[in-house]
């Protein structure tokens, strides 16, 4: 292999796909970044068995080949270099990287050992804005169960149905779902691991326009024109988590988003070792108390308005703090539905499009 690269954009690319790297001792190449000459172009990849990412940029090409290097060393000798042009060689399983300034040679891999990346031919299932996609995963991210004790529960459920797709998640003490106006090429359901949506997340804030998700019927994969991830579906039916959003409430109550945040963080620092507060909801008040043996105690009042019956509650302020995050409205809606029914929490608008729920803390 003999080519020339913008060092920029090789640096973007490593950094793109280093993330996905495994520390495997068993395996040592997967410890490894794959360069390969493609179409013209160089391709760089990285897996760890369970996620793969291929980014592609453009290169002077005097000679086809490829060759694994240890990610760590290609990583920060790249990201420290400050020349513009760096040209790649390979001989012996050793690449050698020169530019005006720099000429070091690392010892690498024979590329035939690299795992390959599964390439799904699939027609899409769906092209969708990258931005949609990483907000509508961060909408619902940290109701993921991170525990693999039900490994259904350890990723997060995307239904395409007709014109929506509804992305869901819950850990059993909270569940969010969010839903999004979208023609869809077929309707199907997948259950897509954390790690890889905290991946593609990452990864989104580097591209633009849209993604091809395309699956099979054990791997899943989002594309475009440059970028490539694959991953494994998680194996299993997800919950009919449906059951548990009530169709009803007792009690309504309008507040302010940003006063309640401040709020809860504050009665917060007097929760005990299960996080917990008690929220009591009158007429035109909503009254936050936390009480801690070991710290003290504090109450605070803001403003609210209820419809229906006074109500009070217990929760962990931190699933509570969660679901205010992702509420885009200036005034959050929550719903009481009884004791020991769930808390829910909707934006102040007529999309409905987002909904959370918390199970409250037994008193």
């Amino acid at each position: 292999m003999k080519i020339t690269v913008n060092q920029k954009n090789l640096k973007k690319a490593i950094n793109l796909v280093e993330k996905v790297v495994s520390k495997n001792t068993s395996l040592p190449i997967l410890n490894n970044i794959l360069l390969k000459t493609e179409n013209g172009r160089l391709k760089v990849s990285a897996t760890n068995l369970e996620i793969g990412v291929n980014y592609i940029i453009g290169a002077k090409i005097e000679e086809i080949g490829q060759i694994a290097v240890p990610a760590r060393i290609i990583s920060d000798f790249i990201g420290n270099t400050v020349d513009d042009k760096v040209l790649l060689t390979t001989k012996n399983n050793i690449l050698s990287i020169n530019s005006e300034k720099y000429k070091t040679q690392i010892l690498g891999f024979d590329a035939k050992d690299f795992p390959i990346i599964p390439k799904i031919k699939s027609k899409p299932l769906a092209v969708i804005p990258v931005k949609l996609l990483k907000n509508s995963f961060l909408t619902v991210l940290d109701s993921v169960a991170v525990s693999e004790t039900r490994p259904e529960l350890a990723g997060i459920y995307m239904d395409f149905n007709n014109e929506k797709i509804v992305f869901a998640a819950t850990d059993s003490f909270r569940l969010t779902e969010k839903r999004v106006d979208f023609k869809n090429f077929n309707n199907q359901s997948f259950i897509i691991p954390r790690n890889t949506v905290v991946e593609l997340i990452r990864i989104a804030n580097e591209l633009e326009g849209d993604l091809s998700f395309n699956a099979s019927d054990n791997q899943i994969s989002f594309s475009n024109d440059d970028f490539e991830m694959v991953s494994r579906i998680i194996d299993g039916n997800y919950p009919d988590y449906k059951k548990i959003i009530p169709e009803k409430f007792i009690s309504r109550i309008l507040v302010r988003k940003d006063e309640l945040d401040k709020t809860i963080r504050l009665a917060g620092l007097f929760s005990t070792s299960i996080s917990d507060i008690k929220i009591n909801c009158s007429e035109n008040k909503m009254t936050i108390l936390a009480k801690n043996s070991d710290k003290g105690e504090i109450e605070t009042v803001i403003d609210s308005s209820l419809k229906n019956q006074p109500f009070d509650v217990s929760l962990n302020f931190h699933y509570l703090l969660d679901g205010l995050k992702i509420m885009d409205t200036e005034k959050v809606i929550i719903e009481f539905t009884g004791q020991g029914s769930p808390l829910v929490i909707r934006p102040n608008n007529d999309k409905k499009d987002v909904v959370y729920l918390i199970m409250p803390l037994r008193s």
